[in-house]
């Protein structure tokens, strides 16, 4: 059976699986090494393991930093420092003996929903993922849109206020970050903690909450008249929470008042694959460039 072996990389682990062409599977998770030369060990013996198994015929890597595919470089800049700016998808070619493919791991995400999931049958949508910082990427024509400088849908660089980007107000993680600095009592709270303690009326949680919803209200607002897409998709963590849709709307419908002009409501989606997202979309990048690489 004919497979492409999937790689996602990401800051703390790198996982691994396959796509035979209707099925994903997930083989396993290690922690991301410190150096390069370990990584090129774990990728190569993981790859090797899966060829016990399927007939590999490329390797699909989903990646974090912006992936300049005409040169094979990753650019930009991510936790893992040791992937970029030399032609790395060259050397992990030699060393699997396999073509390879590279992309953002945003991109990853969207081509996925794409393909079969939350935006399946729609040509031109955002997607925007919602965590540590806020990325994203834009897709034209059921195809991803890089930008000139690798920088498309980089949406956390938007300006939200007169001093803050969009990252450091609409992350959850930062959310997070200034309630801890606020209540200081030793506790180190993460997103979750701190929407479920603005449920439940704490003051301080619900200020920093309405924070972060009202620039992403505004950034949502200012993407759907930037852009138009048919949909916009919302990847991360924070998908999962019911209430992130409502009130997303709520924002954006303040904003739309504010306005005044607005007569468009954006369409507003959560991600269907979750954390397999960029595994998949792994999958669907490389099969479009290597069409009958299963056939």
């Amino acid at each position: 059976m004919k497979a492409i072996a999937l790689i996602d990389i990401g800051g703390s682990s790198i996982k691994f699986g396959s796509w035979d062409g209707h099925n994903l599977t997930r083989s396993n998770s290690v922690t991301t090494p410190s150096t390069i030369h370990a990584f090129y060990q774990v990728l190569t013996d993981q790859v090797n393991s899966l060829k016990e198994h399927a007939d590999i015929v490329g390797v699909a890597i989903s990646s974090p930093g912006a992936v300049n595919k005409q040169t094979g470089q990753i650019e930009g800049s991510s936790a893992i420092k040791y992937i970029h700016f030399f032609n790395i998808q060259k050397k992990l070619a030699k060393l699997f003996d396999l073509p390879v493919t590279i992309e953002n791991d945003a991109n990853c995400a969207a081509l996925a929903e794409v393909a079969d999931g939350a935006a399946q049958g729609l040509n031109n949508l955002l997607f925007i993922v919602i965590g540590t910082g806020i990325g994203g990427a834009v897709i034209v024509n059921g195809r991803v849109w890089h930008g000139a400088h690798l920088f498309g849908g980089e949406f956390g660089y938007m300006m939200a206020d007169q001093e803050h980007i969009l990252s450091e107000l609409a992350s959850p993680v930062k959310v997070a970050k200034r309630y801890t600095d606020q209540i200081n009592d030793g506790h180190l709270y993460n997103g979750k903690e701190v929407l479920e303690l603005a449920d439940q009326g704490d003051s301080i949680a619900k200020k920093e909450v309405k924070t972060m919803y009202d620039a992403l209200g505004k950034a949502i607002y200012n993407l759907q008249y930037s852009f138009d897409p048919e949909v916009i998709v919302l990847g991360g963590a924070i998908s999962n929470n019911q209430e992130l849709i409502p009130k997303l709307t709520a924002s954006v419908d303040a904003w739309r008042k504010k306005a005044k002009i607005s007569t468009i409501m954006p369409t507003l989606v959560t991600c269907q694959y979750t954390d397999a997202a960029n595994l998949r979309g792994a999958a669907v990048d490389f099969l479009t460039q290597y069409k009958d690489a299963l056939k």
